[in-house]
């Protein structure tokens, strides 16, 4: 096998264009563009008459009924499949049924089912009826789904067992469940996609802001669109790729790359719904004979070091797929020499989704995660201020023009936030980075405090606030810990109160947050110190913690 510095070489970045709004429900934004070209097998586009559904679901359902559209495994093995024909149906029937519930065009519906074809079919539902479909994590606790619930005044909620939403509920929201779907799925009668403008809002993401508080990020039908040069630019796929993404649907990145893109592209989607096992992937990638596997880098560390992992296992394997975090040079190397497949890397925000990356077309350079996608408008600005875009080498923050399609309408009722996020017509990103003079891109961390860790975004401010609740901290700072080149977690640095020192340990403290914050959000190291590192207007200075 060659090195892996033999598949790095250098090549001309590429360009882009799509469209953005204002902080609530945004005016149409520009014209839409004709599209970089795509493969034979993508679905058209009229931004007049568009609907997600429709362009993931309606010609695959005509083209190829039969084929496998989603795939649904646990630890034995295949334990659900659905053909395009049959979910498309199903969908409309789902469709059909929310339409009767009468409710507002826009009303927005919260999903609450983890990794599950009932999630698909709610999602898709959603979009097709006209309303906004507000996917959540599992992992949330309910006080946190309820935050999301009252912040984004749901008018539906659909809860799988086992899952709650804490009191109080937004005035009128009603609370559905896995029986409500079984029925809508028998209906009688189904309901073709609302066909309407592509900037019309369809879905909206909640991610961790630098306030503490959860903001929705709402994006347009044409998101989906907008998604179209990670084809070229990154994933490559096909109709005849079969995509395993091993993250949960209520994130951007499983929802798209897992979901929506396989469908676009008339590819299946495979999903996994049983334990989180390390050494389960390369069986599973063997058992469902995926072509392309999705993951953050923590998972391919995990595979290397626990997994079950042969290159027999992964004979059906084009290439793998991360993105949510920096990919580790040396865990590349690793992977290579394990695998002898290359791995393509992605950086993106729920924002935006991804937009810079390398792929079977743009070399892979080790530590950079790529050039941006072809067609889209990428830049450097200066982090002072300005819209000039900074020269080759200089470290600014990377910003993203206003005309791109996959760019969100705006955060849900956080106007400020907003304001904030814009110079000019350029979107930034908050994501630092240098560009060379071959036009890739070097990631160099956020401008703001919100930490990434296995692929999430949160809050240090969510944390502390979480933390400084506990009867024996007298104050609390949460940074990001790196632990060595391929992990990252959370710390949090504890003044204990006087005498209170021995009531704190790593277990208690986390029983104590997990009342309150998803498992993600759990410190996984704890640091009693003396006082707080803070500068001269008394904030914490979080790069000044110890051990950092």
């Amino acid at each position: 096998m060659a090195p892996a510095s033999a598949l790095v070489s250098p090549d001309a970045s590429g360009l882009a264009d799509g469209a953005g709004g204002d902080p609530l429900m945004p005016a149409p934004g520009p014209a839409i563009d004709t599209p970089p070209a795509m493969p034979a097998a993508a679905a058209p586009f009229d931004p007049d008459r568009f609907n997600l559904a429709a362009y993931c679901l309606a010609w695959n359902a005509e083209r190829h009924p039969d084929k496998p559209a989603l795939i649904l495994m646990d630890q034995d093995g295949m334990r659900d499949s659905i053909s395009f024909d049959r979910l498309y149906d199903q969908v409309r029937r789902v469709t059909a049924a929310l339409v009767a519930l009468d409710l507002a065009p826009g009303a927005r519906v919260m999903i609450r089912m983890g990794n599950r074809i009932e999630f698909a079919l709610v999602y898709f539902a959603t979009a097709a009826a006209g309303l906004i479909a507000v996917p959540t994590s599992a992992q949330l606790t309910p006080a946190e789904a309820g935050f999301i619930a009252r912040d984004c005044g749901a008018a539906v909620a659909f809860v799988a067992d086992g899952l709650e939403i804490a009191e109080p509920y937004p005035g009128g929201m009603r609370l559905l469940g896995l029986d409500w779907l079984a029925a809508a799925v028998r209906g009688r009668h189904g309901a073709d996609p609302l066909l309407g403008p592509a900037h019309d809002p369809a879905l909206m993401i909640y991610t961790s802001g630098t306030s503490g508080r959860p903001k929705g990020v709402l994006h347009a039908h044409r998101a989906v669109w907008g998604r179209r040069p990670m084809g070229p630019g990154w994933h490559g796929m096909g109709p005849a790729d079969r995509v395993l993404h091993a993250g949960q649907l209520n994130w951007t990145y499983t929802l798209g790359v897992g979901l929506m893109d396989p469908w676009a592209h008339g590819a299946t989607a495979v999903l996994y719904a049983g334990p989180r096992d390390p050494s389960i992937w390369p069986v599973l990638i063997e058992r469902s004979e995926a072509t392309i596997f999705a993951a953050v880098p923590t998972v391919y560390r995990q595979m290397l070091k626990y997994g079950t992992l042969t290159r027999d296992r992964l004979r059906s394997l084009r290439h793998g797929l991360t993105a949510g975090e920096a990919l580790p040079p040396a865990l590349t190397h690793r992977w290579f020499d394990a695998a002898d497949l290359p791995l393509y890397e992605a950086l993106g925000m729920s924002e935006v989704s991804t937009y810079i990356s390398s792929g079977p077309d743009t070399p892979l350079r080790l530590g950079s995660p790529g050039r941006p996608q072809p067609g889209r408008r990428i830049t450097v600005l200066p982090l002072d201020g300005g819209t000039e875009p900074l020269a080759p080498g200089d470290i600014g923050v990377i910003a993203v023009h206003r005309d791109e399609a996959g760019l969100m309408l705006g955060y849900w009722n956080r106007p400020d936030d907003m304001a904030a996020a814009w110079r000019g017509d350029w979107f930034i990103t908050g994501d630092l980075a240098r560009v060379d003079s071959d036009g890739y891109y070097w990631y160099d961390g956020r401008s703001d405090e919100v930490m990434t860790v296995l692929g999430y975004r949160v809050s240090p401010i969510e944390v502390e606030a979480a933390l400084s609740a506990h009867p024996a901290i007298a104050e609390v700072a949460v940074a990001p810990r790196k632990l060595d080149d391929a992990l990252t977690i959370i710390a949090a640095y504890v003044v204990p109160k006087p005498g209170r020192s021995g009531e704190l340990d790593l277990e208690g403290v986390n029983a104590w947050v997990g009342k309150h914050l998803a498992r993600y959000k759990w410190p996984r190291d704890l640091i009693l110190v003396d006082s707080l590192p803070r500068g001269v207007n008394g904030k914490i200075v979080r790069r000044a913690l110890p051990g950092r």
